[in-house]
Parts: structure tokens; sequence; C-alpha cells
């Protein structure tokens, strides 16, 4: 059996110092302590490694050989001890990330940073999926995390609160309502409304469409001929608004501006994890509440 590694490293410090006085106080034990540990460490290695006397401390062949040979394997060990840590902690392995397309301003990006600065050794990948499909594919593990705007239906997952955001409208600069810092529910109501069709995202598509219903119970939505058009042409007639949460600000075309809606409830979005974890899940758990927390996601 192979000696502790307690020994084996303050018998290297003995080795450097070749005192027992010094290697002690360096240390941080008593004298008597290390030498009942040095004798220890002959007894198991069945060979002499120091010839003492009353005046000085010298390495036998055989201490002159562990001297030489222990400081590479102590650190190999240390490295297995690290890594064995880091998988533990889940810090260590592949992360397979799926977001819907409203998740990828700001809120995907920002966690997936903070997942590689804060652990070297995970590998982490971010793919964008349609929102129904998030939580069956982390449920059937393809993928091992999702984040999805609103709390979307699906068996074999828990939800976690990510952020919260302001809905708004996006619309045209030159737009009658761009003036105004904040757009009452009812003034935006009058105006041609754009949802998306309701398969992309059924819980915000029923969500939004309640929110003007109950203003204008006549009110007629009607869907983007392209379902997603980077320049969003049917914004610059000047008359269409866009229901939207805050986080499209980070990605409007230029012409085109964000205001709030008096009144209205908050657009949440949501870190989808299965139902058994792993330390890879409560690793990317624990760093996103953490990054919520900085970053204000979820305000009181």
């Amino acid at each position: 059996m192979a000696p502790d590694t307690v020994s084996l490293r303050y018998f290297l410090v003995l080795a450097q110092e070749l005192n027992f006085t010094r290697a002690a106080a360096r240390i941080g034990i008593a004298q008597p302590a290390l030498s009942a540990r040095m004798r220890r460490l002959e007894a198991e290695l069945g060979t002499s490694l120091l010839v003492r006397n009353t005046r000085s401390v010298e390495l036998t062949t055989a201490g002159a050989a562990l001297a030489e040979s222990a400081p590479p394997a102590l650190a190999a060990l240390d490295r297995a001890w690290h890594t064995a840590r880091s998988a533990g902690a889940g810090e260590l392995g592949t992360m397979r990330i799926g977001y819907s397309l409203s998740a990828g301003a700001g809120t995907a990006p920002a966690l997936v940073d903070r997942l590689i600065h804060d652990s070297p050794g995970l590998e982490v990948g971010a793919v964008p999926m349609t929102t129904p499909e998030i939580s069956r594919a982390v449920a059937d593990g393809r993928i091992d995390a999702g984040i999805t705007r609103g709390e979307q239906p699906g068996r074999g997952v828990r939800r976690y609160l990510l952020r919260r955001v302001r809905i708004g409208v996006q619309l045209a600069q030159h737009h009658p309502l761009a003036e105004h810092p904040e757009i009452a529910i009812t003034d935006a109501a009058a105006y041609p409304l754009r949802l998306p069709d309701r398969t992309a995202n059924p819980a915000i598509h029923d969500q939004l469409s309640a929110l003007f219903r109950d203003t204008r119970p006549d009110l007629r939505f009607h869907t983007p001929a392209v379902s997603f058009d980077m320049f969003q042409h049917d914004l610059r007639d000047g008359l269409t608004l866009a229901p939207a949460g805050e986080t499209a600000i980070t990605a409007l075309p230029s012409g085109l501006t964000w205001r709030p809606l008096r009144g209205a409830p908050t657009l949440t979005f949501h870190l989808v994890l299965p139902r058994e974890q792993s330390p890879l899940h409560h690793r990317i758990r624990t760093v996103a509440k953490t990054l919520a927390h900085e970053l204000h996601w979820l305000p009181d």
C-alpha cells in the first residue's frame, strides 16, 4: 500500500530544509510529530529515507530518489482530485442548452457566457429551438437545459423562474404613439396588432392576446407573412404595433423603437431542467440564480 500523501508532502519539505526544526515550523506541526511521521513513512516503505544525527539530516539514496520522483506524482494526483471535484460540482463535461429565439436577445447569451467564464472545464453549446420543442427535448435528454419565454406546458421537467421583463410594443419611430414614454393598452388596441403564429408559443400568444382583448373584445390580430423578419418590414407602415417584451430593445433594427405598456403584467423567462438532475444541472441552476440576482432579472 502506498504511503499517505500527507506524510509524503511532509517528507518533501524536510528534504528541502534538511532540518527537523525548520521543517516542522514551516509545516506548522510540532517537531516530535514530524519525526513520528517520518518513522512511519520509512516503515511503510520498508527502507530508510533519512540519516539523522544531532547536527544534521541527510537523504539516503532511497530518500533522494523519492524526493525527485514524488513531486510530479503528487502533481498528477492533485490534478486527479481536482478533476473529480470539478465533475462532482458540475464544472466539467458538456452542457447542451436549447433556447427560444426571444431568449436569444440577451438572456441565453448572458447565461452561456457566465457558464463558460465560471467553469472553464465545461463545454457549453447552445442552439435555437422552437419553444414547444424545448421542454420535450429536455425531458427525453436530447438537450440538458432549456430557456423559454413563458411557463410552457410539458411533462418530465422542472421550471425555474429566471427573468421578468416589462411588456411593451415595437413600433416605427414615426408612429403617432412613439412620442409617449408609456402607452396605454387601450391606445395600443386602436391600431393593428401583430402577433406571431400561435403554434410558435401558445402560452405567450394567449397571454398577449388576452391583454388586448380585455380592452376590445372584437379586436383581431394579424400574423406576419414572414415568420422571422430581421427588419420587421410590416411595422414600418407607421400603424402596426408588435407586442413584445423589453428584451426586444437589444435587437431592434434602425427606424423602430419600443415603448412599455402602462399597467401591463410582465413576461417571464424560465430555465427548464429535467426532473432527475445531475451535478451539471445543479451547476447551471446555481449560475442562473446568481446571474439573475446580479443583473436584476427578478426585481421585487
